[in-house]
């Protein structure tokens, strides 16, 4: 399950992954609007459509925000020889 949840949802293991990140991240945050969007017409909660869809922008923003951080930490780390 856990290998299945990384092939769609890592970008580093995904199709998407010789896209550049800003592209991925679009793609990425698309689906996740589409899914948000079939989610609720199956199930009838089209009242609840636009939470899901800024709850799922956000989840991404977020993992991304801290991805570019972590990232940037580690750069001058080992731009300072830590």
């Amino acid at each position: 399950m856990k290998d299945t949840y990384s092939v769609i949802m890592d970008e580093n293991k995904n199709p998407l992954q010789e896209l550049p990140k800003a592209q991925r991240f679009q793609i990425m945050t698309f689906l996740s609007v589409m899914w948000s969007s079939l989610f609720c017409l199956a199930f009838g909660s089209y009242a609840y459509w636009g939470e899901l869809v800024v709850g799922h922008v956000a989840l991404a923003a977020g993992v991304v925000l801290t991805g570019l951080t972590f990232r940037q930490v580690n750069k001058q780390r080992h731009h300072n020889g830590h």
